[in-house]
């Protein structure tokens, strides 16, 4: 199994896609090309074509800059009424729409493999069986396929226990090592911290986004809810604590031969 298995077209008929048409035909009624409205409402080109072609969506943020610049009278804000409908929560559609246009991710997990390298199999058990909620964070490993703009690295640490821990079933557990191991390229980094290694952040996993411009934001798990956050002091120490885990993690080589090795031993 490999990541492109799960892709597919954009489809036109999404809500996300008609949105971003609608949006191109207000930008061409308004005379005016990408470029010149990247310009006046100060979001990038590459966002803006992704949008425009449904393969990214809009925040509220941007939505409301277009409608100024635009004159639209509110039109392309209320239009983001379809997002109401969808499974995952507003706390985390503040993130998701970050992780859509992230340049860089930086993510830590001591407890389950990351929502972005998750198989769907291994996704339903955690989610319960929840299908909708399923097909959403499998959508999000879209990121991995876009080329406008690039594809985000990926640097992911897990902590040893992830991938001792049984989630389903054996076979589903061996499949999920399995093509957790094979996905790794030169842009998707997968290390391991050994069982017995440093206890920084076994707390609760995180995951920081760089974006375009060098800006950077911070998911932060808790108990109840993740935090998605900009405030500097937040973001900082949330890049010296994954630096510092990433340095007792085993070089990726060696991350890469145990986790073929715990999917061959452990889960047979």
């Amino acid at each position: 199994m490999n990541l492109g298995d799960w892709g597919t077209l954009v489809d036109k008929y999404t809500p996300q896609a008609i949105w971003g048409r609608e949006l191109r035909h207000y930008r061409q009624v308004a005379g005016l090309t990408q470029a010149q409205m990247a310009q006046k409402i100060h979001f990038s080109e590459s966002l803006i074509s992704g949008i425009e072609t449904g393969q990214l969506p809009a925040s509220p943020e941007f939505a409301q800059a277009c409608d100024t610049t635009l004159s639209t009278g509110g039109a392309l804000y209320r239009l983001l009424d379809w997002r109401r409908g969808q499974v995952i929560p507003s706390w985390f559609g503040r993130w998701r729409d970050k992780e859509q246009v992230a340049t860089t991710l930086r993510a830590y997990e001591p407890i389950l493999i990351p929502g972005l390298l998750q198989t769907p199999e291994y996704a339903s058990e955690v989610l319960y069986g929840d299908e909708a909620a399923v097909q959403a964070r499998i959508a999000r490993q879209e990121i991995f396929r876009r080329m406008d703009p690039p594809a985000p690295l990926l640097r992911c640490v897990v902590d040893e226990a992830v991938l001792h821990r049984l989630i389903g079933t054996p076979m589903l557990m061996r499949e999920q090592l399995e093509y957790l191991a094979s996905i790794i390229t030169p842009r998707i980094s997968v290390q391991v911290v050994p069982l017995g290694g440093i206890r920084v952040g076994l707390e609760a996993g995180f995951i920081i986004a760089t974006l375009e411009g060098g800006s950077e934001v911070a998911y932060l798990d808790t108990a109840v809810r993740g935090l998605v956050t900009t405030d500097q002091d937040d973001v900082t120490a949330a890049v010296a604590k994954f630096e510092a885990i990433r340095i007792e993690a085993l070089p990726l080589r060696m991350s890469i031969d145990l986790i073929k090795r715990t999917a061959e031993e452990r889960w047979t």
